[in-house]
């Protein structure tokens, strides 16, 4: 199995699991119908295409910024009629930054890294008024781990301004400017009692009938992965000395 990691980050994000009337909320973590629809976008799928290949992906999503949630208001006009309709409400998640992940089968999953690279579709998050504030691939976005390990071992992507607020904010004698843990929320095995169900797996995204199946979500915490930035640099070589050679090949 191939594992794909995406970095959800934008000043707004949306993940509605379930839409009532005027009233428009999100869920605090991407949704697996978002990031699904996201990655059949990329591939420049129709609306109506098969998503079966995609569903069977196991999902799971690391909440490495949890944002802020903010409400807004909607008003908009019939097309035909010009009538206005009723107002709505939107919910939106500020300032989030998330690492989603699906595994699945290797040549599918690099088909999808491909497309995300070059997108049919622009991506969103989301909702269209959504999009990305930085880019959703990054170094290490594919590997053979399984998902769990590579949700625990990818570098913790959260916004510099956030990583000196925790700098500020946390306990005296701090040693690391990051959470201890992240949450994880991630697809149930098949068999295992999940922590709970969201009606969120797409069977089709055709407009004129959207259908969606429930899943079993398990959640758990992992320890907060930090980056060295300096991780790629060599130890300068003393004076009058060539810093050794780090050629493996």
């Amino acid at each position: 199995m191939t594992v794909l990691l995406l970095r959800l980050a934008g000043p707004l994000q949306a993940w509605g699991s379930a839409a009532r009337f005027v009233r428009r909320t999100t869920e605090h973590a991407p949704t697996k119908s978002g990031v699904l629809g996201l990655l059949a976008a990329a591939q420049g799928r129709p609306r109506g295409a098969d998503l079966s290949d995609l569903a069977a992906l196991r999902f799971g999503v690391r909440i490495d910024q949890p944002g802020t949630r903010v409400r807004d208001f909607h008003t908009a006009h019939h097309a035909d009629s010009d009538r206005a309709m009723p107002l709505s409400e939107r919910y939106y998640l500020a300032d989030a930054v998330f690492v989603a992940a699906v595994e699945g089968q290797e040549e599918l999953v690099l088909r999808l890294h491909t497309a995300m690279s070059a997108p049919r579709f622009l991506p969103y998050l989301g909702r269209r008024s959504c999009p990305p504030a930085r880019p959703l691939l990054f170094e290490g976005s594919l590997t053979d781990q399984p998902l769990e390990d590579a949700l625990r071992g990818a570098p913790w992507q959260a916004s510099q301004w956030y990583v000196r607020q925790l700098a500020r904010t946390g306990p005296p004698g701090r040693t690391r400017a990051a959470p201890e843990e992240l949450d994880v929320l991630m697809d149930c095995p098949a068999g295992e009692a999940p922590d709970f169900s969201m009606r969120d797996t797409p069977v089709t995204f055709d407009p004129r009938h959207r259908q969606y199946a429930v899943r079993g979500v398990r959640t758990s915490h992992v320890d907060a992965p930090l980056h060295d930035p300096t991780a790629h640099l060599r130890r300068a070589a003393p004076s009058g000395r060539p810093a050794p050679s780090t050629d493996v090949s």
